[in-house]
């Protein structure tokens, strides 16, 4: 069993359980970065070596307004319909 670590202030846990991976990594990934400075340096490297691991592999970048509030309805979306998987970065 894996264990997930929570940063929120819960006052009672919320169980969580891992979604299986997928056997092989293909189609579209979405890196979201959500605005905190440095998190497009992340995001940069990430992709670099994603993209050297999985050559075949197309990468989206989205950025979220702001960090201090969560992605947009229309963003998520867009996110969604585009994509077979989601990376999202955040760095200070």
């Amino acid at each position: 069993m894996t264990t997930i670590l929570d940063p929120t202030d819960e006052a009672v846990p919320v169980a969580r359980s891992i979604t299986a991976r997928p056997a092989e990594l293909a189609g579209a990934v979405a890196f979201l970065d959500i605005s905190k400075p440095r998190g497009s340096v992340l995001i940069d490297r990430l992709q670099e070596l994603l993209t050297a691991a999985h050559p075949g592999i197309k990468v989206n970048r989205y950025a979220k307004p702001t960090f201090a509030k969560p992605a947009p309805a229309e963003l998520r979306a867009q996110i969604l319909s585009e994509n077979d998987f989601v990376v999202e970065a955040l760095a200070d």
